[in-house]
């Protein structure tokens, strides 16, 4: 599954990452890094990064294809890192495995005065229809009802569980001001496999039965292969949507 997210998870476009990243940064931690996909975006904008990651898999692949990157082993709401070392902080499509009660406050620790915290999800673009028709055609509630509550039915819940998921909400007392945020819109080109091969790597999805899973990657491609006219590739509508906030000074 590793390979999968490496090979298949879109990188994020060029100008989320200069609304993002601070002019003149030093030190950058790729938090919860997984195999580094925003990590080797940071290559070039940072003068040194650094990629935090809890899941030796993901370390695995993250180390051997960016070896000129310092890869920890390490949680958001513990990092093997010193205070006030970094100048930056990032999360990519991972906050929702942080808490944030303990992670914010350990992340103010490492940073700088005025460094940036910053947080990114970069996927499909569900405002068109049948981008979020995809959601709903990969869930086992689509065949029978759900188990899990938390599954949308429509595509207005599909939706709106994306604006839930993309937000980021401080604990009380937490050491950021200047919280902005932004979404940059862009098109990837990319094969039908290589769409049915990503649906396959969202979490909740992981969790279904086999038969689930393989009934709803099914029911994707089949969907895929129609909006193609039977083509092997197709014009997926992206976007990333950023959050952005900066470390209080300590004076």
């Amino acid at each position: 599954m590793a390979a999968s997210y490496d090979r298949v998870r879109p990188e994020p476009p060029a100008g989320a990452l200069d609304w993002l990243v601070p002019a003149g940064c030093g030190v950058a931690v790729d938090l919860a890094a997984g195999t580094g996909l925003f990590t080797r975006a940071l290559l070039g904008r940072a003068a040194q990064v650094v990629a935090v990651e809890p899941d030796e898999r993901m370390r695995a692949v993250l180390a051997r294809r960016s070896p000129q990157v310092r890869v920890l082993a390490g949680w958001g709401e513990e990092m093997p890192l010193p205070d006030e070392c970094a100048d930056a902080v990032f999360v990519s499509t991972a906050w929702h495995w942080l808490d944030p009660a303990r992670a914010v406050p350990e992340i103010a620790r490492v940073l700088r005065s005025a460094g940036r915290l910053g947080v990114i999800w970069t996927s499909r673009d569900r405002s068109a229809d049948w981008v979020a028709e995809l959601d709903l055609l990969r869930l086992p509630g689509v065949t029978r009802p759900a188990s899990d509550p938390q599954h949308p039915r429509t595509l207005d819940q599909v939706r709106a569980r994306l604006d839930r998921e993309h937000s980021v909400t401080l604990p009380d007392g937490a050491q950021f001001d200047h919280v902005a945020t932004a979404s940059f819109r862009f098109t990837r080109t990319i094969t039908v496999d290589a769409v049915v091969e990503w649906l396959g790597t969202n979490s909740r999805f992981i969790a279904a039965s086999a038969p689930d899973r393989a009934a709803g990657l099914a029911r994707c491609r089949a969907a895929l292969l129609e909006r193609t006219g039977g083509g092997d590739v197709v014009q997926v509508p992206m976007r990333s949507w950023c959050w952005r906030a900066d470390r209080r000074s300590r004076a």
